[in-house]
Formats: C-alpha cells, sequence, structure tokens
C-alpha cells in the first residue's frame, strides 16, 4: 500500500495558506497513484508529528512543500516526525540537491521515504513557466517578455536565494524569454527596483513563495509600485515606471505544483503509473491553455 504525506507550514492568521496543499492533495488523490494522500502542518492540524499516525500504507512518501532546503526541511520536519537517525548528512546536498533519506519513524516503528523539497526539483523551473503562462494567458509567452523570479532572500540562510538563482539560470539557458532576473525582498537586487533590471516594455513577476499571504499580497505589490496600499487592489497588467508588470502571485498556487510533488515521490521510488502525463494534462487544461 502506497502513501503520499504532503508536509507544508500553513499558518493561524492565514486561512488561505493551506488552500495549495490541500488543492494539490486533491488533484494527486484523483489520479489514483497512491492509495491514499494525507496532509500535514507546522502550524495548522494535523500537526507534522501527528500526522504519520494517521497513514496506513507501508510505503510511505513524505514530500515537503518548501522552497528551498533549511531549518524546516533539515530539523523541524525530521524531528517532528520522530525519524529516527536523521543527518542531514543523509542527504549529501549542497543547498540544491536533496534527493531522499530512507528512515523508520518511531512513533509508527515504520519506514518513511523522506524526499527534497519541491522548490529545488528540476520540475518547479516548469511551474514557473507555466505561472507566466497563466498570468498572461499565453501559452507561447516569452518574446518580447522579461521574467522576474523573486524569493525572499536572507543573509541567515544562503540557501534561500539558492533555488532562486537555480530556476532562473535555467530558464534563461531556454532562451524563451528576452531578460530573466532573480530578485529578492531582503538582499540585493531587491524587488523594489524592478524596472532598473529589465529593458523589455513587459515583465512577468512571479514570487517563489508556496501559497500566497503577507508577502505576496501586500509587501511585493506595494513595493514593486503595484499599489500604494494593497487593500485597494492593482491592475494586471500595472504600469511601473514604463514597465508593464504582469504579477503571477505565489508561484505554490499553479496547478502544476502537483506535478513537482510527485516528481518527488517518483525520485525517492513511487510507483506513479500515468499519474505524472496525468497531471500534465489536466492542470494545463484546468487553467485554459
Amino acid at each position: 500500500m502506497q502513501s503520499l504525506v504532503i508536509v507544508a507550514h500553513g499558518s493561524h492568521l492565514n486561512p488561505g495558506s493551506s488552500a495549495p496543499t490541500y488543492d494539490h492533495a486533491d488533484t494527486i488523490r484523483a489520479t489514483g497513484a497512491f492509495d491514499e494522500v494525507k496532509t500535514g502542518f507546522w502550524k495548522e492540524e494535523p500537526h507534522f508529528r501527528e500526522v504519520l499516525r494517521t497513514v496506513e500504507g507501508d510505503e510511505i512518501y513524505v514530500v515537503p512543500l518548501f522552497v528551498s532546503e533549511g531549518y524546516f526541511t533539515e530539523q523541524v520536519i525530521p524531528r517532528e516526525l520522530r525519524l529516527d537517525g536523521w543527518d542531514v548528512a543523509e542527504w549529501d546536498s549542497d543547498g540544491l540537491s536533496a534527493d531522499q533519506a530512507t528512515l523508520v519513524a518511531e512513533d509508527i516503528d515504520r519506514e518513511v521515504h523522506y524526499c527534497g523539497p519541491v522548490g529545488t526539483h528540476r520540475a518547479m523551473t516548469d511551474v514557473i513557466v507555466r505561472r507566466a503562462e497563466s498570468v498572461t494567458g499565453d501559452p507561447d509567452v516569452g518574446e518580447g517578455f522579461g521574467l522576474a523570479v523573486v524569493g525572499h532572500g536572507t543573509e541567515r540562510n544562503e540557501n534561500s536565494a539558492k533555488a532562486i538563482e537555480y530556476h532562473a539560470d535555467r530558464i534563461r539557458d531556454r532562451e524563451r524569454f528576452d531578460e530573466v532576473e532573480a530578485l529578492y525582498m531582503d538582499e540585493d537586487p531587491e524587488v523594489d527596483d524592478l524596472p532598473d533590471f529589465f529593458e523589455s516594455d513587459d515583465v512577468v513577476l512571479v514570487p517563489l513563495f508556496i501559497a500566497d499571504g503577507y508577502h505576496t499580497q501586500e509587501d511585493i505589490p506595494e513595493d514593486v509600485g503595484l499599489c500604494e496600499d494593497h487593500t485597494e487592489g492593482y491592475d494586471v497588467p500595472t504600469a511601473v515606471d514604463g514597465t508593464r508588470i504582469w504579477y503571477a502571485g505565489a508561484v505554490g498556487t499553479e496547478p502544476l505544483m502537483a506535478d513537482v510533488i510527485l516528481e518527488r515521490a517518483a525520485d525517492a521510488g513511487a510507483d506513479l503509473g500515468t499519474a505524472l502525463d496525468d497531471v500534465r494534462e489536466t492542470t494545463r487544461v484546468a487553467t485554459g491553455d
């Protein structure tokens, strides 16, 4: 019996924070690839430490719905899942290459395949591009457009910027968009100055966040100049200093994110059958492409 557990941060303050997690779980559940699909959260119920107790499968795959490797994926989640013998060295990662580690969860005395975060997986690159397609309504968007991949950034965790740069580099190498830049909220180059980094008249801004919340709904729109007060709303696109900015919102809300979760599980040995192809097709239809 194959089980998938998607773990995410959640929020006591923002009830919409968990919505993408539930949406992607529903999409994956509909494929029938797993006998059961569960969700667990740090700030909501069921909690990380409780969710494995609800799982019946003997092949358990845990996929963290987080952007980067760091405190949560390396310390909090393994501790709360009680993965016996966990050591971050199990991943042998450079900050981008965490794959999977198979350990026994003490609470249930069963093996768990603990996967790296979705945000560093190669398939996330396709989700960022799909997000640009969704916000512009153009499945061929690229020519004449710039793309800004935006992350939080922090000097306290160098891995925070690595995922942003990794995907920006991969998209740049495809030569689909005229310009591709990685920008940040809390380190240089800052998203506040977005028009200064592009010559293109049109720029798609895709925040590499899992859910829409304070940063994506308030900070970024106001910092970039889409609006003075987020409560007043803004148009998509909005012209800022002569640049039309197509604000896409959190990448994690894109339906194709379910594909990345499946890819993580597949890399850890899950038998998915046709689930990957099914999700890619159904999510493209869902976004109207």
